[in-house]
């Protein structure tokens, strides 16, 4: 292709590639939409004109409120088009700018049975171009989604064309708003029944099921003490069956729980619903470090009570588990796990958890703890276990010798010199 000398001003500020759709900033600078676009959404604080430095509004890109530079365009079309024979492309025609005006009329379509589809299918096609997320969440469509939905549910109708788009509207365009934090507390009643019956229904639908859980997640993160309370045990006894599936709502799963059990009484319900002992057959399966992480986070939060450190204790291989899982995954695991080994030890310590603790390691772990690169606090706790117990542990290799032969080491400060052993995460 022969080399062709483009004009300097026919090139974007920011990409410094041909513009395919000029317009003009608030400064009298021309740039590319999508590179001025971009700019002014991605910027920290208060954007400026990246030529003049001079401020400019950053909602400017979303509002469609950048001036078309129409005479600019047609001077650079023209050019493509007297060196199209050189291999120069001719500029494609621009897309007009999303208005709220247009998203507002697709809303009320949606109450159209005629075309209510329509209106969703194009929704969705808006909402997946990022640069259309700040329009179309200002017009109110996270509310719309959750409107629809739950009319749509009311109605006796739960596998209803559209309910996928809809939810993955709603998982593309949520944010934590007050605005959608009231309208999702208000619907909770009907959310969260439609949400279960979706996951309990046998279909092939899986991208259905996926949407459910992603909206769910975001649900229970912004829900009140009162809408958490309205959480019954069937609802627990279906999610909790789902953290040990090898899916990708296993994730989302465990953190709708995370986030339900901030209340105790859901956390009895979690428990009641076996959530225990999935937790520490799903960690026996060994999964990837975030799932770890929650899992751990989860299992911390349940052991808070006497029914969940009675189930851990339960298992077979849950202190195993526990302490295997230290040093072994990450710094929020290992937090996770010796805040477990903590309130074990002192709130169910009897002879028979504290020899056991001793026999599947979780003392040796401990003791690495006071010798790995962890935080203070981590240390501390680790030690204050282990002065907890030293009449049983003393005899302990692991304690004994390493302390000069006395538990009473234990009480010197955090030394690397106390504990001879080599930690490696993998």
């Amino acid at each position: 292709m022969e080399e062709v000398e483009i004009p300097q001003y026919f090139l974007c500020p920011i990409s410094l590639q041909i513009m395919k759709d000029p317009v003009t900033v608030v400064t009298g600078i021309t740039y590319d939409r999508e590179s001025i676009t971009q700019w002014l959404l991605a910027a920290a604080e208060e954007p400026s004109c990246p030529v003049t430095k001079q401020p400019l509004a950053a909602r400017d890109a979303a509002a469609g409120e950048l001036t078309p530079n129409h005479t600019l365009r047609r001077l650079i079309q023209s050019w493509c088009i007297a060196n199209s024979h050189k291999g120069i492309d001719l500029l494609p025609t621009p897309k007009s700018p999303l208005t709220k005006s247009r998203v507002h009329r697709l809303i009320r379509d949606l109450n159209n049975p005629k075309t209510f589809m329509k209106s969703l299918n194009q929704l969705e096609e808006l909402a997946e171009e990022e640069k259309n997320r700040k329009c179309i969440e200002e017009a109110g469509v996270a509310k719309s989604m959750v409107l629809f939905v739950v009319k749509r549910f009311k109605e006796g109708e739960v596998i209803l064309a559209g309910l996928e788009q809809a939810l993955r509207i709603f998982c593309l365009v949520w944010t934590p708003s007050e605005e959608n934090k009231s309208i999702v507390n208000q619907n909770h009643s009907g959310l969260i029944p439609l949400i279960l019956q979706i996951m309990k229904t046998k279909t092939e639908l899986d991208h259905l099921k996926i949407q459910a859980m992603a909206a769910l997640k975001a649900i229970t993160e912004v829900s009140n003490s009162s809408s958490l309370e309205g959480l019954t045990q069937q609802f627990f006894s279906k999610i909790v069956s789902l953290i040990t599936q090898q899916t990708t709502i296993q994730k989302q799963a465990l953190h709708v729980l995370i986030h339900a059990s901030q209340l105790g009484k859901n956390r009895l319900k979690i428990i009641e619903s076996g959530a225990i002992f999935d937790l520490i057959e799903l960690e026996l399966s060994g999964p990837g470090k975030r799932i770890s992480e929650l899992a751990f986070c989860l299992l911390a939060n349940l052991c808070s009570l006497a029914e969940g450190r009675q189930e851990l204790l339960k298992h077979a291989g849950g202190i195993a588990v526990v302490s295997k899982r230290v040093l072994n995954v990450s710094p929020a695991t290992d937090n996770w796990a010796v805040q477990i080994l903590a309130v074990i030890s002192r709130c169910s310590g009897t002879k028979d958890v504290v020899l056991e603790m001793l026999r599947v390691g979780a003392v040796s772990k401990l003791c690495m703890v006071l010798q790995a690169d962890c935080e203070v606090r981590l240390k501390k706790k680790a030690r204050e276990i282990l002065r907890a117990h030293s009449s049983v542990w003393s005899d302990s290799p692991c304690i004994q010798e390493k302390y000069d032969g006395t538990i009473e080491g234990l009480n010197r400060p955090f030394s690397n010199t106390n504990v001879f052993v080599y930690v490696h995460r993998r």
